[in-house]
């Protein structure tokens, strides 16, 4: 079968654009643009027919199909040469059933979606094969595109310089200097990206980026960019596909910039009117107190939203003030029933550290959520016997840092309720022993 798609105004501006043509919003409306498919012909096909297709790509060794996100192909980018895709085998992330974190907090159907488990450590992986692929394929048709850029708080950037190091593409960052981990600016570095850091936050990298995508030969990355949306929304049709295409009640999400938002409902979007599912989830978007725009223009009926200056947060990958998919995340909360709840940096603290009591390894952002699910279990808006899927959006190792300080009790504002620290002893056998007897 052909399947097609093509860019659209997210207002309903009418006209469409190729998927390789440099454009990131509607010149009629100036609104974002989303990648749009032929609802028609994917139709052609039977819901148990889609079913049967993807599980039988899942785990395959043919190309492309091994990727979480290419093997939903048809339902992504379906018109790309398989030649031009660059895959790290992203996607297909475990989905970690919290039994002891969730029974401590009174949810025992409670599940973590582990997208950190990928090749850079993020779930930014999935949409940045997407946006890379599609790149290769405009190069090769002759677009003149010399490098990729991107404003990152981190991950995006990781992301990137892989990817574009693995298609042989010059990748260009800018982060906000001294507000990024060390492990991830490493990892933008040891891909040979151009690293630029400046003296502002992510809104002010954001705002350079902007302009700079506007020179000659220069393609926008960030998630203003639908494509990256395509790989992204994959998250969802995974989660569903892990519970052999049951839907969960509630998806709680971290949100900074908020394409993910868009993109988790996107996906499910795209199952239910296939008929894959008879429901949809609930949505919530966990924010960092100290960077809530979102949050505070929910509890304003989402009538007076205001860009803020982001503050410090150990969520450092979420300290984003003025998110460029504000108006897509609130589109889809308004669609899902969505809520938006906060987490103090205490709070989102001791979510992951306890959930790292249980065997998982948090990242701070996987810890806002954590702390959101819990203020909600709390208040009785999720009810107890309902299913929760957190969705971890990076790996803890990226945030080694944020364990040390809370381990020794010095992350700002915050009293550490479950430190452990090593234990130094002399190398005798009695001492070793007594230690060990006493913490047993």
């Amino acid at each position: 079968m052909e399947y097609s798609c093509a860019f659209r105004c997210i207002a309903g501006c009418e006209g469409s654009y190729d998927l390789e043509e440099v454009i990131y919003r509607c010149p009629k409306c100036g609104e974002l643009l989303e990648v749009s498919h032929d609802q028609e012909a994917l139709s052609r096909r039977s819901a148990p027919a889609w079913i049967k297709l993807f599980d039988d790509r899942a785990g395959s060794s043919k190309w492309p199909y091994a990727s979480g996100v290419w093997g939903k192909k048809e339902w992504v980018i379906p018109h790309i040469d398989d030649d031009c895709i660059v895959s790290l085998n992203e996607g297909n992330t475990n989905l970690f059933w919290a039994e002891r974190y969730g029974a401590n907090i009174g949810l025992p159907d409670l599940w973590v979606k582990l997208c950190g488990n990928s090749h850079t450590g993020s779930f930014k992986d999935l949409g940045m094969t997407v946006l890379v692929s599609v790149v290769r394929q405009m190069i090769k048709n002759g677009k003149p595109i010399k490098a990729v850029v991107c404003a990152s708080t981190g991950d995006t950037s990781a992301a990137l310089a892989a990817y574009c190091a693995a298609a042989g593409i010059r990748s260009v960052v800018l982060l906000p200097k001294g507000k990024i981990t060390t492990a991830q600016l490493v990892q933008p570095l040891a891909n040979g990206a151009l690293v630029c850091q400046l003296d502002t936050d992510f809104d002010g990298c954001m705002a350079i980026v902007k302009k700079l995508a506007e020179e000659d030969g220069v393609y926008l990355a960030n998630s203003m960019n639908s494509l990256r949306l395509e790989g992204q929304k994959t998250v969802g049709i995974e989660i569903v596909q892990n519970f052999e295409w049951e839907v969960p009640d509630w998806v709680v999400i971290p949100g900074g910039n908020l394409g993910n938002v868009s993109a988790l409902g996107s996906g499910f979007d795209l199952m239910y009117s296939l008929g894959l599912i008879q429901r949809r989830p609930r949505i919530c978007v966990a924010q960092a107190e100290s960077a809530n725009p979102l949050y505070r223009a929910y509890k304003e009926g989402y009538d007076n939203y205001e860009p803020i200056t982001a503050k410090h947060t150990e969520a450092s990958a979420i300290r984003i003030g003025n998110p460029v998919s504000i108006r897509r995340a609130i589109r889809t909360l308004q669609r899902y029933e969505g809520v938006v709840e906060q987490a103090s940096e205490l709070e989102l603290a001791e979510a992951a550290a306890a959930a790292d009591r249980t065997g998982t390894y948090c990242c701070p952002h996987t810890g806002v959520a954590l702390a959101a699910t819990k203020k909600l279990l709390a208040r009785g808006e999720i009810n107890p016997k309902e299913r929760v899927v957190v969705i971890s959006t990076a790996h803890g190792l990226k945030f080694t840092d944020f364990k040390i300080r809370y381990h020794e009790n010095q992350i700002q504002d915050v009293e550490s309720e479950h430190p452990n620290r090593p234990v130094a002893l002399p190398n005798d056998y009695d001492a070793v022993k007594r230690a060990v007897l006493e913490s047993i």
